[in-house]
């Protein structure tokens, strides 16, 4: 794709952030999405708010809130950021004590306010809405079935599909969300709220992240543990796999979708890349987490240079982690400009061929003149790190050696990260050493997965492979991926 293309795909579009990140001049993977729950507070639509605040950085293209009043749903959505879509009126117009919330990057669904979440029906019982982060790998299959049986869909999200499965059922609330449940495969985490209930669900093997907090007497979800601490919750716990919780007015009751016990396999990549620092998973925080990383780094693959520097932002932490493991000086070599995407306009054909400067800037008295040991957390087709290292070079570092916090990035993701198609990851078809001569780096390096996993914490050593899903780096994946070509990658919400 020509650097027009992407340009104009980049910078335009009817409301900030439409399709973005599908092509542009970076090729960071994308975050899923982001939910938050609340149950029995007087004030849930505020807390909501909050907390999507909080995890915007995992979706940015719209937001929703949903909230029951015991009676009725009041609910609202739009295209752009949480700030954006909500103001104090809309919030003041969210009367109820339960809620359901979500922040959304599209990825497999369309970039449109029909998918925004969180998905509400009317259904025999009363009202539903649903919200979820992941994806369900049979939703097509799934949906196929539903609409040769008459089911007629209103969205491309695949959340829907758990909707009509739901709906169809003759049973009870709890008992049609258990068989729906037990239907679709993939990695997931749901939030499902009636007039006067909300279920909570993670998939089988928890690979998508979701914790249980709480402000007095009311309940509160969340995909990340800072949204949490943004309004002053105690974290509780986390949701374990295969767990179902039910709140309705005879409080909060544990129960199980699944009594089949399956492998643990949490996302590898909310540690290298997609969770907030000051997250915590699995009792580790992320921060700590992304340090010891850098520091296994390099124990792993030293290298002497005058300074280290990290790529804003997920890999400032393992590069002080580095640095303080070496001896060798952090210094700040790169500076991220946070505001483009709200205020350019589209670029003139000269910033078109150093896109990159648009949102990342090399500091040139800092590194002119020396040797620079550059950390980042992935790779993914390469044309970033490429217009990282000749962007240092460009202003004046003397040598560039790469080191990554992740294995070779080889395989799609299914299970709710926006990852290319195989054949566009640039590790699946080349060495390391042709991947070092394809960025224009001195040297490079890639962390071990075994590296990966000590570094983590947290985790329980007994678990395989710590209780983390590589899939991406090594093609073992914890579920069925193989539907006959009706399998959907990408994220569902």
């Amino acid at each position: 794709m020509s650097d027009e293309i992407t340009a104009r795909t980049l910078w335009t579009g009817d409301y900030y952030n439409e399709g973005s990140g599908k092509e542009g001049l970076f090729d960071k993977l994308k975050e899923e999405c982001g939910v938050f729950g609340v149950y029995r507070h007087s004030d849930a639509a505020s807390l909501a708010y909050y907390g999507l605040h909080a995890l915007q950085h995992r979706g940015e293209e719209s937001a929703g809130i949903c909230v029951s009043s015991g009676d009725e749903f009041h609910y609202h959505r739009g295209m752009g950021l949480v700030k954006e879509v909500f103001n104090k009126d809309l919030l003041a117009s969210l009367t109820g004590d339960i809620a359901i919330g979500h922040v959304r990057y599209s990825t497999s669904g369309d970039s449109k306010l029909t998918n925004a979440q969180p998905l509400v029906f009317k259904y025999r019982d009363g009202d539903l809405a649903v919200a979820t982060n992941g994806n369900i790998v049979n939703a097509l299959q799934i949906r196929q079935e539903l609409e040769q049986g008459g089911s007629i869909f209103q969205t491309t999200s695949d959340t829907e599909v758990v909707a009509h499965l739901i709906a169809r059922s003759s049973k009870d609330l709890v008992e049609a969300a258990k068989d729906a449940l037990k239907r679709i495969v993939g990695g997931f985490a749901f939030l499902i709220m009636t007039n006067d209930k909300l279920l909570v669900a993670s998939d089988p093997n928890g690979l998508r992240p979701l914790t249980m907090g709480r402000l007095g007497d009311a309940y509160l979800f969340a995909s990340e543990t800072c949204a949490l601490e943004t309004i002053g919750a105690e974290l509780l716990r986390d949701i374990e796999p295969g767990e179902l919780l039910v709140l309705d007015k005879n409080g909060l009751h544990e129960d199980r979708y699944t009594e089949e016990k399956q492998r643990k396999a949490l996302c590898a990549m909310e540690y290298i890349y997609f969770a907030r620092p000051d997250s915590d998973l699995n009792g580790a925080n992320l921060h700590a987490a992304r340090k010891r990383m850098g520091s296994q780094l390099a124990l792993e693959a030293f290298v002497d240079a005058d300074l280290v520097t990290g790529v804003p932002d997920s890999s400032i932490s393992a590069a002080i982690g580095y640095a303080e493991q070496t001896g060798i000086p952090y210094e700040l070599g790169m500076i991220k400009n946070k505001y483009t995407g709200r205020t350019f306009i589209q670029p003139s054909q000269e910033l078109r061929e150093q896109g990159v400067k648009m949102k990342l800037s090399a500091v040139r008295r800092v590194v002119e003149g020396k040797r620079v040991i550059m950390i980042d957390d992935s790779i993914v087709r390469g044309t970033t790190s490429r217009r990282i290292v000749n962007m240092l070079r460009d202003a004046g570092a003397l040598e560039v050696h790469v080191r990554i916090t992740s294995p070779p990035f080889k395989n799609p993701c299914f299970y709710g990260i926006d990852t290319p198609d195989r054949r566009e990851l640039i590790a699946s078809s080349k060495t390391v050493e042709e991947i070092r001569q394809e960025i224009n780096a001195d040297s490079l390096y890639f962390m071990s997965a075994e590296g990966l996993i000590a570094a983590v914490g947290g985790h329980n050593e007994q678990d395989y492979k710590g209780g983390l899903c590589l899939a991406c780096f090594d093609n073992d994946y914890p579920t069925q991926v193989d539907f006959k070509g009706e399998e959907k990658f990408g994220c569902s919400c």
